[in-house]
């Protein structure tokens, strides 16, 4: 079976079950500075999961594209991958543990669907602990499917329980499907999740069922939900017999590719083969964040410095290979046929992804020649060394201040007869890892949204000021994103000159009056043609389904929408423009504050 076939049946299966089929969205996630990547299925659902109803009902499926990076070292093995589609099904407060399970057990066993043996299959579920009880329930549900005792297993809360994504908020255990893979077990407490190899997750149905609150308690919730994922790439592997979703029809077609270039043979070198799976996926997960509608580009922050950080080690990787340049050409070709008629925004904008990762492939050049000429500046010194051993310091300064990889300090240090201490770099690197998985976790834990009153009266200000803008502008202003914190909100809209003091003045003037006429915030469900009849924008970039929500601020605007909004303006308080500058070519960026 194929992603394609894949695609089509999970989404097949569950329209039977009465579910509406819903569109994937961005990579970029609108209104959330939580997260710098759309990193799970869930993520986009996460004001519905939280309560707001949806306009396409309570039982959704779709298809969503994701970025992770937190593995991003274990890229190259079997499984591992920063780009990945996913596979889901909700519930919002419709069906919860039994039904969600045998939708699960159904989809997988039964021979019209998938139909893996049940016996290589395994499960984990959450063990209970002093704050929430053992769930018996969804043991029980995988019993009576006729999984075997020994093939439940209870895990503990790091194992086996979702969120909430901050201090407060929904929250519940989850039970994780394995597939076998027919591997030896690696000793006697070998089980699911072990990282051996033998046991493979290929599906994880959350059950938000709970709400923490400030003093550490949890309560159960008015409406439980069931969120679930399914990785496309590893269940193609798993139905497909391959030992790695790199052996598949996904990736096949860009490692021949890189074969080509190259003139090494996938699967005769463990040490190539490594470069080249990296090599496919850092340039596939390039190809759909810069061919994204909320297209990034590379850069020394957020997600620029992510997508930088990708194309650089695919450039790195590929000079492991022996290749001078990477041939992003030929290489993001092979993404888009294979990708283009699914995701049209890639093939749309291929020639444009093309130039971005050439351009950083040069910028990267120009590094490693900056770092090769501070290398021959260290070398008269590093050579008065006794040891004749460079400190591993040195090296993690190389490689933390002008990128210069690790490998290559070892490579020239070997034709000027040194070595490094690599153990000491290792120890500086595991320290900056550490420091930067910190720093990662708060971005990308669980994908939560901050819905507290101070966004949701930020959130509501954006239409405001959107609007304002497009008065005072023109018709061709049309956001490009926004980044909201307690502190601040940041608002990105197409405009091909800076905004004059007067202009300013005058947005300003018009978002305070809306505010001062504490207008009415009201919403209606209606059909997408209808919405975009009655005049409401929506955002830049945007998919949405056949019938969407629609928030009109009084007589002011009317915009398509999902995020929360006050009742009435009056709520936001005062508003005040602190900043307007440039974002990228032709769009402009308004900091603002409200009291």
């Amino acid at each position: 079976m194929t992603a394609n076939e894949l695609r089509a049946k999970y989404t097949d299966f569950f329209k039977l079950r009465a579910h509406a089929e819903i569109s994937g969205k961005s990579l970029i996630p609108e209104n959330d500075p939580t997260v710098l990547f759309t990193t799970a299925g869930m993520h986009p659902l996460v004001p519905y999961l939280m309560g707001e109803p949806h306009p396409a009902g309570k039982r959704l499926v779709g298809c969503q594209k994701c970025i992770r990076t937190g593995d991003i070292d274990s890229v190259g093995d079997a499984s591992h991958l920063t780009f990945f589609e996913m596979l889901g099904n909700w519930s919002l407060g419709d069906y919860f543990k039994k039904e969600s399970i045998r939708y699960s057990y159904e989809f997988l066993t039964k021979s019209e669907w998938l139909g893996i043996p049940l016996e290589r299959l395994s499960v984990t579920v959450f063990a209970g602990d002093g704050k929430a009880p053992r769930d018996g329930e969804s043991a029980a549900a995988w019993e009576s499917l006729g999984l075997p005792k020994e093939c439940i297993h209870f895990l503990p809360r790091e194992d086996n329980w979702w969120g909430p994504a901050g201090a407060t908020g929904p929250c519940g255990p989850d039970t994780e499907i394995f597939y076998d893979v027919g591997a030896p077990a690696c000793g006697s407490d070998c089980r699911p999740g072990c990282r051996c190899g033998k046991y493979l997750e290929i599906w994880n149905n959350v059950f938000m069922q709970y709400r923490k609150g400030a003093d550490g308690s949890y309560a159960p919730l008015a409406r439980p939900c069931v969120d679930t994922g399914m990785g496309v790439e590893r269940t193609v592997a798993i139905l497909q017999g391959k030992k790695s979703v790199y052996d598949t029809e996904v990736f096949r077609p860009v490692i021949g590719r890189i074969e080509q270039i190259t003139g090494k043979r996938y699967g005769a070198n463990a040490e190539d083969d490594r470069s080249i799976r990296v090599i496919c996926d850092h340039v596939r997960a390039a190809v759909f964040i810069i061919g994204d509608p909320k297209g990034v580009l590379p850069s020394n922050v957020g997600a620029g410095y992510v997508l930088r950080r990708l194309i650089r080690r695919a450039v790195r990787h590929a000079r492991k290979l022996g290749l001078a340049d990477i041939l992003f050409e030929e290489l993001t070709q092979g993404v888009v046929g294979l990708y283009g008629h699914y995701y049209p925004e890639i093939s749309e904008k291929k020639d444009f992804i093309v130039a971005e990762l050439m351009r950083e492939e040069n910028k990267f050049l120009e590094t490693l020649k900056k770092g090769e000429a501070e290398f021959e500046k260290l070398l008269p010194n590093l050579r008065k060394n006794p040891a004749r051993m460079i400190p591993g310091r040195v090296a993690f300064r190389l490689y933390d201040t002008f990128g210069f990889p690790v490998e290559l300090t070892e490579e020239f240090a070997g034709e000027n007869g040194l070595t490094v201490n690599r153990a000491e770099f290792d120890e500086a690197y595991k320290k900056h890892q550490e420091t930067s998985r910190a720093g990662s976790e708060q971005a990308f834990r669980g994908g939560l949204a901050d819905h507290s009153e101070i966004t949701t009266r930020y959130h509501t200000a954006t239409h405001l000021l959107h609007k304002a803008l497009r008065l005072v502008l023109g018709e061709h202003v049309a956001q490009k994103g926004s980044n909201i914190t307690a502190e601040r909100m940041r608002f990105d809209f197409s405009h091909p000159t800076a905004m004059t003091k007067e202009e300013i003045e005058r947005v300003e003037a018009l978002v305070t009056e809306q505010i001062r006429r504490d207008l009415p915030v009201t919403m209606t469900v209606v059909d997408l043609e209808e919405a975009k009849k009655s005049g409401a924008t929506a955002l830049f970039g945007e998919k949405y389904e056949a019938r969407v929500k629609v928030y009109a601020v009084g007589d002011f605007s009317k915009e398509v929408c999902g995020g929360p909004h006050v009742a009435h303006t009056g709520l936001i308080g005062s508003f005040k423009i602190q900043k307007e500058q440039s974002s990228s070519a032709g769009v402009r960026r308004i900091r603002a504050v409200i009291g």
